[in-house]
């Protein structure tokens, strides 16, 4: 069993960045896709950012693309999210997500294993 526990989140003005980590418990971290995904208020859980096994290969939501760099440090087992020229709009949780399969993938039913979430909040 997989535990993911996010971290970073917070209130920031709109332009402004924050860092969001993802520590997993275990120590085959290496072998997993990992992704962030967000959900804002009324509305459906959506892809953001996923990184390869290796970091080699990403991928973005156009939402974001340009802003959000994702990486991971396959010694600590972690994740990252870095968020700049954050907008109002980036306002949501923000989950992050492991998958045993290959390939990345933007498909939220891939993923097997989600952390809590961590709040972000951009005010204008």
């Amino acid at each position: 069993q997989v535990q993911l526990l996010e971290s970073g989140g917070g209130w920031v003005q709109a332009g402004g960045s924050l860092r969001l980590s993802c520590a997993a418990s275990e120590h085959t971290f290496s072998n997993r896709i990992m992704a962030w995904f967000r959900q804002a208020p009324a509305k459906a859980r959506e892809f953001v950012a996923v990184i390869s096994r290796s970091g080699g290969v990403t991928d973005y939501a156009d939402s974001v693309k340009g802003r959000f760099t994702i990486s991971r440090d396959n010694t600590k087992n972690t994740v990252y999210l870095q968020m700049n020229s954050l907008k109002p709009e980036d306002t949501a949780v923000y989950y992050c997500a492991a998958d045993m399969d290959y390939k990345i993938s933007r498909d939220i039913s891939e993923y097997d294993y989600w952390g809590q979430g961590t709040q972000v909040t951009v005010s204008s």
